[in-house]
């Protein structure tokens, strides 16, 4: 949800207006100013905007910068967790990104909200007004994970400067950003990208490297690529799921973060762990029948167990291989505690 924060009569036609153009969007007004489809608060600013700034996934304020930065300054966490503010004046001449410009997406909610009510864009990072596009920023628009998010200041520092970096996009991912000016190099692979004529080292990849936060100038955006298939028993608890999960990503040097869905057959739809792992991912769970999962051909044997206990000649391997649409898995059957889980790389 956008909120739209106004505290004036000026400022609360101003949201309004704003509210008609944004998708997913709010307006909130105090008591006194609220009219039908607002949302009314009671309670000083002070409480509700940081209230909002937790709750949503971007805030429009119709007041002075000032108040803004006082009220929410104590708040912040990081440029990850934080998310976009934008400050706009009731005479609606400009809207101003002030906070999580990239990650948050407040630049764009800033040229967004600019140009539903003909106001002046105001974007300060440094990328944008050079005419590049960040790291960061281009991570959030292909919902790539950033390892190590320390990093991004001195790779988007060497992106300023025009120096020389390596880009890894096997699949392509985010090549296409960058113009030959722009001092990145697409590179075949690793090996290639650490040659000593590159200032910095960019790799879109699900694989764990062993130089993982040692040098600030190598940067790994995960790309949400992975299905685990799970085949658990019942009551499994999610910490016993996840305590697998990572240990099985670590011995096969996969990124955890690359995780997109896991998946199961359709008797687990209530199991309280596999449910709770895959809410703390952010991820969805993807259901299969026995019959689906049946007609997938996995690569390991038939279970006689799978088969008595569900119906089915196989779980995590037959799951992991239909919520993929892969041909072949990155892990296959694995065995650990109360559970079995197969990887495989979407297609």
């Amino acid at each position: 949800m956008i909120a739209i924060i106004a505290i004036t009569p000026g400022g609360a036609e101003l949201a309004r207006r704003l509210a008609r153009e944004l998708p997913h969007s709010a307006v909130f007004t105090p008591t006194r100013l609220a009219r039908g489809g607002d949302q009314a608060f009671h309670q000083p600013l002070a409480e509700i905007l940081p209230e909002l700034f937790a709750q949503a996934r971007g805030l429009v304020c119709i007041m002075a910068a000032g108040i803004v930065v006082r009220l929410l300054a104590p708040h912040l966490k990081n440029k990850a967790e934080d998310p976009a503010v934008v400050v706009m004046d009731e005479a609606g001449q400009f809207a101003v990104s002030l906070l999580s410009g990239h990650l948050g997406g407040a630049n764009d909610l800033a040229r967004q909200a600019a140009a539903a009510v003909g106001a002046q864009a105001v974007i300060t990072t440094a990328t944008d007004v050079n005419g590049l596009m960040a790291w960061d920023d281009i991570a959030r628009r292909e919902q790539l994970a950033i390892e190590p998010l320390s990093n991004i200041r001195r790779l988007n520092s060497l992106l300023l400067e025009r120096r020389p970096i390596a880009l890894v996009d096997r699949r392509q991912r985010i090549s296409h950003y960058f113009l030959p000016h722009s001092g990145v190099t697409p590179v075949a692979n690793f090996a290639e990208a650490m040659q000593s004529q590159f200032a910095g080292q960019v790799f879109v990849t699900h694989r764990v490297l062993g130089r993982v936060g040692a040098p600030d100038n190598l940067l790994l955006l995960r790309p949400r690529d992975l299905v685990v298939g799970i085949g658990c028993n019942r009551d499994t608890s999610a910490a016993e799921i996840e305590a697998a999960v990572l240990a099985e990503f670590a011995a096969a040097f996969l990124a955890p973060a690359s995780i997109a869905a896991l998946a199961t057959i359709e008797d687990k739809a209530d199991e309280a762990g596999l449910l709770a792992f895959a809410e703390k991912l952010g991820v969805p769970l993807r259901l299969f029948s026995a019959g689906q999962l049946n007609a997938v051909e996995a690569p390991s044997p038939p279970s006689p167990h799978a088969l008595e206990a569900v119906g089915a000649k196989g779980v995590c391997e037959p799951a992991a291989l239909a919520a993929s649409g892969a041909r072949a898995l990155l892990i296959k059957k694995k065995k650990r505690g109360n559970l079995t889980l197969a990887v495989a790389e979407l297609a």
